[in-house]
């Protein structure tokens, strides 16, 4: 099933990010299927969060606990920025990654990308690129490979097709 997320959660992700340019931010991407209904950020706890992240463990066992409960939210994956990156996996990442199927949001100033983690990944060994939807009220546009904001956060620029075949 294709990920779906708001346009409003993506955007927050993306605002939390631009105010954030000298440490990376991340979170827990939470919902039921494919539908992203949560985006809740956490303290990077990592040594060093200019240039990597670690989300808060007790958040994460908390996520896994909260998914336990009648009509809890699983965790679907996680979302993180790179300050002065792109939207793409870093090495670093695919090396701490799990190949677990779980989403990863990566999300610069102004663009975004989500990702897969699996095993054999086109990038690093561990990550494919996924399309997703975004919804903005009741309009759903589909297979978006990336967004990028534009002006002052106004209007969106998508992109549909990120890897040629």
């Amino acid at each position: 099933m294709t990920p779906q997320i708001s346009s409003v959660l993506l955007r927050k992700i993306m605002q939390e990010a631009r105010g954030s340019p000298n440490a990376e931010i991340c979170g827990l991407l939470r919902g039921r299927g494919a539908v992203i209904r949560s985006a809740e950020s956490t303290a990077n706890c990592a040594a060093d969060p200019s240039g990597f992240f670690e989300i808060d463990p007790s958040r994460l066992i908390a996520a896994y606990r909260q998914a336990r409960q009648p009509n809890g939210l699983e965790l679907l994956g996680y979302f993180h920025s790179h300050p002065a990156g792109s939207p793409d996996p870093s090495p670093r990442d695919a090396e701490h990654a799990v190949a677990d199927g779980r989403l990863w949001l990566i999300a610069t100033h102004d663009t975004a990308r989500m990702w897969r983690a699996v095993s054999n990944g086109a990038v690093h060994g561990r990550f494919d690129p996924v399309a997703f939807d975004i919804v903005t009220g009741k309009r759903v546009t589909r297979s978006v490979a990336s967004v990028r904001l534009l002006g002052a956060q106004k209007r969106w620029s998508l992109e549909f097709d990120h890897f040629p075949d």
